[in-house]
């Protein structure tokens, strides 16, 4: 059975990346049901400068000090073994501003590429500390995963794509969104945060009643 799930994220959220890799687990765990996935801008830092922000400036800015900002990340290190991510905090040097990051995977669903491009814009960054901000990056990521680098580049100069991707930002923010990631699922059921796969299989099992419910009643007037 075929179902939609629209992810709210940000590709600089170490909690998103956990949460993409929980997903997968819940969807491979259950082979009758297959996902269209939508992926929504979300930026944790909407105010960030364009050209972002040294990395120890920012965790200070966001968490007080350095000391806190390393125990909790620590903490998410330790989640990300058990999701075989090797998050390698100490590599970034910067947190970029992400509209340019969203843009891509704007960019990449035209192809229905852009699960592929979020995964690689999430290893990009936590992996390998690569600026996700930067132009030249973006490029060598999205041609890195057989996209058009021209045609990227000629998508990322209109007028509108920067804008569309504000304008979905503020969307989320209009629907309540203030913690990522944020799942909805089929248009009907919200999750939000890394849940485990347990949690997903539940709101599945909803989603699939409610095929199999609507399924009954439209063929119970069919042969009325």
């Amino acid at each position: 059975m075929l179902i939609t799930i629209d992810i709210y994220s940000d590709p600089i959220c170490p909690w998103c990346f956990i949460g993409k890799r929980r997903l997968n687990r819940a969807l491979k765990s259950r082979p009758n049901i297959s996902a269209n996935i939508y992926w929504h801008p979300f930026q944790l830092n909407p105010t960030m400068p364009e050209h972002g922000m040294e990395r120890d400036t920012y965790l200070i800015s966001k968490f007080g000090n350095i000391e806190e900002a390393k125990r909790l990340y620590e903490h998410i290190d330790a989640v990300g073994v058990r999701e075989e991510i090797d998050f390698r905090f100490n590599k970034i040097e910067k947190t970029p501003n992400t509209v340019s990051a969203h843009t891509l995977i704007r960019f990449a669903a035209e192809t229905k590429q852009s699960d592929l491009i979020a995964e690689a814009l999430f290893r990009a960054f936590f992996l390998y500390g690569r600026d996700i901000g930067d132009a030249t990056e973006l490029h060598k990521i999205a041609t890195g995963c057989g996209l058009d680098g021209e045609a990227f580049i000629e998508f990322t100069q209109s007028a509108s794509a920067r804008s569309q991707v504000q304008d979905e930002d503020t969307v989320g923010r209009r629907i309540g969104i203030d913690g990522l990631p944020f799942f909805i699922i089929d248009g009907e059921y919200a999750l939000s945060g890394a849940q485990e796969p347990e949690a997903m299989h539940n709101i599945f099992d909803m989603v699939l009643e409610n095929k199999r419910n609507q399924n009954t009643a439209a063929s119970a007037i069919v042969n009325q």
